[in-house]
């Protein structure tokens, strides 16, 4: 399919698409109205206390993340939520998938997320969760608080005494400076000595107890920002699922559009007339409009301006260049079934023709349902049946003007038990010969090809057949027997009109 082909069916089913986008909007705006709307809070803490040093060093950085980490493996625990519940009187333990806690990367940062239909108990749900972190974790401990109190009076009272032995140190080491003697010599600098010792080993209490405390306070958590009520909802969102629901059943209109158009075997474009019947397409006639008598078809006549006028003018020119303008030329009109407008385009056929100036005879060789006297507002008690059962009659005495200049008209006469044998009878060769003597051009209604054998009866009489197809209602595998059987009695395929074209095809 070419590009405009799937444009065009697009928009031939353009109503189909619309009502499934109208549809799945309407009932996916519906169906979010019925479920409950869920909001989320969220409490930011913070693992470890502020690193205030101006370059700290990867380790403390790890060691705070990997903390938080941890935290957040334990926020929903059910030592958390339990004491979440006991808290907060809830009279039952939160529903775990209902929270989540993630770490900000590269950061102390931990976020605890709490989602509910309630807003106000996402918050305190979230402000909760981060007290009882706080309540749970080791420096929660009143024991680790004093230790901690002991730690900071150990190493004030470390300080002290290092501060102290460095003082005394100084001292030694004046007099050592002002010492003459060897023996004051030898006894300064072994009390400096001692003094070092001493000194060092301070130090190192001093640095142990600092590691201690450091390693400690690094498990310390706070809040940072507590969870704030939320006002619109997280879900469900619901212009997102409508137009989630509007591309979805866009999709499946489009899909099942083409799966239609892919079942539908019936001729739609000229290339389906050129592809399946091998045919070339002589004209498209649009529908013609407010028929409500059989004369209304006439549309050349009653409203020769319009549109589908026009369409019967450019047919006509068409057909003049495929043969048909030469003198004394007799050619038939006909269908693969019943009810394709073939009757409706010989008469307007026959209508521009004699417009043109031509003398034109019409016959209705359809003996069986014969409608084109019906269409000009004649009788039918005389006609082909007439001729063809009594040899005395001629051509004057049955074909008859109608209300168009140029124009005749032979009906079919009253209904004979034997349509097709009557057909076939020699005086039908003679009746032709008479009819193309008389007039420039002489065109034959016949029945459909399929349904009786009439029409190849009469093809092998005539200098040329048209066929009439019913665009989107004739089946390609009809049309194809159609044509093979014209074929088989060698009769002269001169092309086909596509009748009832839509503008959408």
């Amino acid at each position: 399919m070419e590009l405009k082909q799937y444009v065009n069916v697009i928009l031939k089913w353009f109503w189909l698409i619309a009502a499934c986008v109208i549809v799945a909007s309407l009932s996916s705006y519906l169906s979010t109205r019925t479920i409950p709307r869920v909001y989320q809070a969220t409490t930011t803490v913070r693992v470890g206390q502020a690193i205030e040093k101006a370059n700290p060093n990867y380790q403390e950085f790890y060691t705070s993340e990997q903390l938080a980490q941890t935290y957040a493996d334990i926020v929903t625990r059910r030592p958390i939520l339990e004491g979440v519940a006991q808290a907060l009187k809830l009279g039952y333990i939160p529903n775990p998938g209902n929270i989540t806690a993630s770490r900000v990367p590269n950061t102390q940062l931990l976020q605890i997320s709490v989602r509910d239909t309630d807003p106000q108990m996402t918050v305190k749900i979230a402000d909760e969760i981060a007290n009882q972190l706080i309540q749970q974790s080791p420096t929660a401990s009143d024991t680790v608080e004093r230790d901690r109190a002991f730690i900071l009076g150990q190493i004030d009272d470390l300080k002290a005494k290092i501060e102290q032995t460095t003082a005394e140190m100084d001292a030694e080491q004046a007099k050592l400076d002002a010492a003459s003697s060897a023996r004051a010599i030898q006894q300064y600098q072994s009390n400096i000595a001692a003094l070092d010792q001493k000194r060092n080993s301070y130090q190192a209490n001093y640095a142990a107890l600092m590691q201690s405390l450091q390693s400690g306070s690094i498990n310390y958590i706070s809040i940072i920002e507590p969870a704030r009520l939320p006002s619109v909802p997280i879900s469900p969102n619901v212009r997102q699922t409508i137009l989630l629901a509007a591309a979805i059943g866009a999709g499946l209109a489009i899909a099942a559009a083409f799966l239609l158009e892919y079942l539908d075997d019936t001729v739609k474009t000229p290339e389906d007339v050129e592809r399946v019947m091998g045919l070339t397409t002589l004209g498209a006639i649009s529908t013609i409009q407010d028929v409500q008598d059989p004369g209304d078809v006439l549309v050349t006549s009653l409203a020769p301006k319009s549109p589908v006028a026009e369409a019967y003018r450019v047919l006509r020119t068409n057909l003049q260049f495929a043969g048909v303008g030469k003198a004394n030329s007799v050619f038939m009109v006909t269908s693969t079934e019943a009810g394709e407008g073939k009757t409706t385009t010989l008469a307007n056929l026959g209508a521009v023709l004699a417009q043109a100036g031509k003398q034109v005879i019409l016959v209705d060789t359809d003996l069986r349902r014969s409608t084109l006297h019906q269409v000009f507002g004649m009788a039918n008690s005389i006609g082909l049946t007439s001729m063809l059962l009594d040899e005395s009659l001629g051509v004057h005495d049955v074909v008859v003007p109608t209300h168009i200049p140029n124009l005749r008209l032979l009906t079919s006469g009253p209904r004979p038990p034997n349509p097709a044998e009557l057909l076939e009878h020699p005086r039908m060769d003679e009746i032709i010969a008479l009819l193309r003597a008389d007039a420039d051009l002489v065109i034959l209604d016949t029945p459909p090809v399929l349904a009786v054998a009439d029409a190849t009866i009469m093809s092998s009489r005539v200098d040329g057949v048209v066929m009439v197809v019913l665009m989107g209602g004739t089946r390609t595998e009809l049309c194809r027997r159609a044509v093979q059987a014209l074929r088989q009695v060698n009769a002269r395929l001169m092309g086909a009109v596509m009748n009832k074209v839509t503008h959408s095809r």
